[in-house]
């Protein structure tokens, strides 16, 4: 969320955030319109799964017809029409909890576990999406995503 976002990252990047808080379907028209008003080159950002998992369609194909590159964190964003996605790889994260729950069933007790990071991360990229926003995706990044959705 932009309050979880340093403003030194923000100065850094030149980045200006406008807030637009997003729970329910109701909130994705009025969402837009502000965006629209702005020069923004970016969208929505969820940190709420199941919101995102709700809304996830709607917000593809309002900043696709808005003209607004969307991004998320989870995979599942480009295949419903976003323009990316990039975050932690979910199905990775959870072939490796297998590791601890066979340490716990052997005897560990889970306070003694550590506490582990992810360390796979996946890039989805759709390309058709980029074709109807008019951005040229860089051959280089098209070689260093997980997928390329056509």
């Amino acid at each position: 969320t932009p309050t979880q976002i340093p403003a030194t990252v923000t100065a850094a990047l030149r980045l200006r955030l406008h807030p637009t808080p997003v729970t329910r379907a109701e909130d994705l028209m009025p969402a837009f319109a502000r965006i629209s008003a702005t020069d923004a080159w970016a969208a929505i950002a969820l940190s709420d799964p199941a919101t995102i998992d709700r809304l996830r369609t709607a917000i593809a194909d309002l900043a696709l017809k808005h003209g607004v590159p969307s991004a998320e964190s989870f995979r599942d964003g480009p295949a419903a029409g976003c323009l990316l996605s990039y975050g932690i790889d979910l199905k990775d994260m959870h072939r490796h909890s297998a590791v601890f729950v066979d340490k716990i069933l052997k005897g560990a007790r889970p306070a003694d576990l550590p506490v582990e990071r992810p360390t796979k991360f996946e890039l989805v990229l759709n390309l058709k999406t980029a074709r109807a926003l008019g951005i040229a995706i860089p051959q280089s990044v098209l070689q260093r995503a997980d997928e390329v959705i056509e």
